[in-house]
């Protein structure tokens, strides 16, 4: 039986991220064999993984940056169950390196980044290590991007909540798009503008709306025009470039684009925030 230093068992906690009694249980195990351990601590992982599948992954870090060229803007999610692990700097850290990954493969999907490389395995397989390591269920959850000639990202502070957003000319002042992001953020839009929205959200408002004013006791045929009236109150709300800017609110999103350059609108954008 080969002798089980504590400088072995400091190495491959390093190397691993595991406990140091997990580590020491692993070398002995394996002998002293490094990449032996490392085998056993991931099925380890894998097993609580297992064991924690039907556990729910509630809270985590909402991550968003964009690319060094400004170019390319991307939001991941990483989940897990307490408050106290999401705010752990090594767990916050696994996040920020599966977005820098993100950024720099531009995968097209949530599937193709979870199986893209970190380190000798690929990030599917960290996450489950990430089980076994921390003891929670960890997930990747989400990931979305954007691009355009000028991409731009906001967290807000907490890591619970995040937004990018795509513009279409570069020649503008960033702070612009600062705001336009906090904005995103804030008043979470669900679409650019009113032609943007899917048919099936404009059916269901307004069916909502005649629904309405029929329980308001106003005559079937008068229940049309009060829907679309508040459709149209929905359309102002709840599209970006038509919603009251939050610094300013006697002008529009689209009034704060054009005075900063006219031709200036934006091309895309993605939000996500954790549930309270």
């Amino acid at each position: 039986m080969a002798e089980i230093k504590a400088a072995d068992v400091a190495k491959l906690r390093n190397i691993t991220g595991a406990g140091m009694m997990d580590c020491k249980k692993a070398l002995t195990e394996s002998n002293g064999d490094f990449e032996l351990a490392v085998d056993i601590l991931r099925k380890k992982g894998q097993k609580v993984a297992s064991n924690r599948a039907d556990r729910d992954a509630t809270e985590g870090v909402v991550l968003g940056k964009t690319t060094d060229d400004g170019k390319f803007a991307a939001i991941v999610v990483v989940n897990c169950e307490t408050d106290f692990v999401a705010k752990n700097e090594d767990f916050i850290k696994f996040g920020e390196e599966i977005l820098a990954i993100a950024l720099d493969k531009k995968p097209a999907s949530l599937e193709e980044l979870k199986g893209l490389s970190l380190g000798k395995s690929t990030i599917a397989d960290e996450i489950i290590n990430k089980t076994g390591v921390i003891g929670e269920k960890i997930d990747l959850s989400y990931y979305q991007s954007v691009s355009g000639e000028t991409t731009i990202a906001y967290i807000h502070p907490g890591n619970r909540l995040s937004s990018i957003v795509a513009f279409n000319v570069s020649e503008f002042d960033i702070q612009v798009a600062k705001d336009v992001a906090m904005q995103i953020a804030a008043m979470s839009p669900v679409a650019i503008d009113k032609t943007d929205v899917p048919q099936s959200v404009i059916d269901k408002e307004i069916e909502i709306g005649k629904e309405q004013a029929i329980n308001d006791g106003k005559p079937a045929e008068m229940a049309e025009k009060i829907a679309v009236g508040k459709l149209n109150k929905f359309f102002q709300e709840s599209t970006l470039l038509n919603q009251f800017f939050i610094k300013d609110n006697k002008s529009t999103v689209r009034d704060y684009l054009t005075k900063a350059n006219k031709n200036l609108t934006v091309t895309g954008f993605k939000r996500f925030g954790l549930s309270n």
